[in-house]
């Protein structure tokens, strides 16, 4: 088994921290060490290296990983963090001290990054990178275009990397088309507990039986997720509002900049703003009551929602953003495009009022798909190999 020091983040809540959660805890439960190395000690309050915070310290290293490190930071956001002038030193002190077989670092969008190869090559530490901010290939609005200059941005530093994990072909293929060398890159499409993330047992948990009796009656059309420009809820709202499919309500479940913006004032029975969501057994049950999950985001990296959704047997359609068109090409959901979207809803929230089978059935290859290709288990095994690459034979089992 291997040491691996992984470096992202916890807080705030985002895709980001649920990938290096998951992925951390997987991996400690197959016996590898895991020293978490995040952004949490605020500015003018700097840690020691090794100093275990309160709120983190039952987490420790019983399953062999070294004890958590907190790096201070002046600006900390859902996109990305701004380090202090100690956290560079902070971190190297931290890898001198810890002595890890390999360095995971999944980018937090900081000027850290920049740094992170040249000081694991001068402590000979392989180090792995997971890039993963959102993107549009075809750059077909200014959202997408401002994502292009970060991966245009941080290209030749992730070329300096002894791996890059990307979650699919397309997003590879941006990178390579920038410069970062084929061997460098891996493919390794998120992944989800599809024992968690499934569709509705016979004997249903108190969450979900909860949600049947507030949602009694009503077909429920779910979209979880942040509510910020490039998730363009804004036009799965309109649309929803130009059609208002009898007996059906819109459940927004998240939370953002956008939502004071969005919710009209007075009361709309047919759509539910839900707020922020932290029990999981609750976005489960979410995930396992609705009939349709609808994302219409203009750019993506890998939606983990998206992927939830699917493992739960939960008719989906998404935009071609990002690789949630890669995700459901093939008929296991209904694919749009960004440009447009509150027409095509439009057109497609009547049918699907309307075709429950159509639901059901496109409900049932989602969860298929998810579990041909987007299953915790197959994303933790091909980690493991790709460590196996780059660690001394005989420190990790794969």
């Amino acid at each position: 088994m291997a040491h691996i020091a992984w470096l992202g983040k916890k807080t705030p809540f985002c895709g980001n921290v649920t990938y290096g959660l998951t992925t951390t805890h997987a991996l400690r439960s197959r016996g590898h060490g895991i020293s978490f190395i995040h952004f949490d000690t605020p500015a003018g309050s700097l840690g020691r290296s090794g100093e275990v915070l309160p709120e983190v310290e039952n987490l420790g290293d019983s399953n062999g990983g070294g004890p958590e490190v907190a790096l201070p930071y002046l600006v900390k956001s859902q996109v990305y963090t701004i380090p202090s002038l100690g956290a560079q030193r902070e971190l190297r002190e931290s890898l001198e001290r810890l002595k890890p077989d390999l360095v995971h670092a999944s980018l937090t969008l900081s000027p850290l990054d920049f740094r992170l190869p040249d000081l694991c090559q001068q402590l000979g530490l392989p180090v792995v990178a997971t890039f993963h901010p959102a993107f549009d290939a075809s750059l077909r609005n200014l959202t997408a275009g401002t994502q292009q200059l970060t991966y245009q941005l941080y290209a030749p530093t992730l070329a300096k990397f002894d791996r890059v994990i990307v979650f699919s072909e397309l997003q590879a293929d941006v990178l390579l088309r920038l410069g970062v060398r084929a061997e460098r890159l891996a493919v390794i499409p998120n992944g989800v507990d599809t024992d968690t993330w499934r569709p509705a047992p016979e004997s249903p948990s108190p969450e979900l039986q909860e949600l049947r009796q507030r949602f009694a009656g009503r077909r429920v059309f779910l979209y979880m997720g942040r509510v910020a420009t490039e998730k363009n809820v804004e036009a799965l709202i309109k649309a929803w509002r130009l059609v208002r499919p009898a007996g059906c309500t819109l459940v927004i479940v998240g939370d953002g900049p956008l939502r004071s913006a969005l919710q009209a004032t007075g009361d709309e029975a047919d759509l539910v703003w839900w707020g922020y969501e932290p029990s999981l057994e609750r976005r489960v049950a979410f995930q396992q009551l609705a009939e349709v999950f609808l994302l219409p985001s203009l750019v993506e990296g890998l939606s983990l929602a998206l992927l939830e959704a699917m493992a739960s047997g939960t008719a989906c359609i998404a935009t071609d953003a990002g690789a949630d068109g890669e995700v459901l090409e093939g008929g296991a959901g209904i694919v749009i495009s960004t440009q447009g979207v509150t027409t095509q809803l439009r057109t497609l929230l009547p049918v699907l009022r309307d075709q429950p089978v159509l639901t059901a059935e496109l409900g049932r290859r989602a969860r298929l798909r998810a579990l041909e290709r987007y299953t915790l288990a197959g994303n933790i095994n091909a980690l493991e190999a790709l460590y196996a690459e780059l660690v001394p034979q005989g420190s990790l089992v794969a």
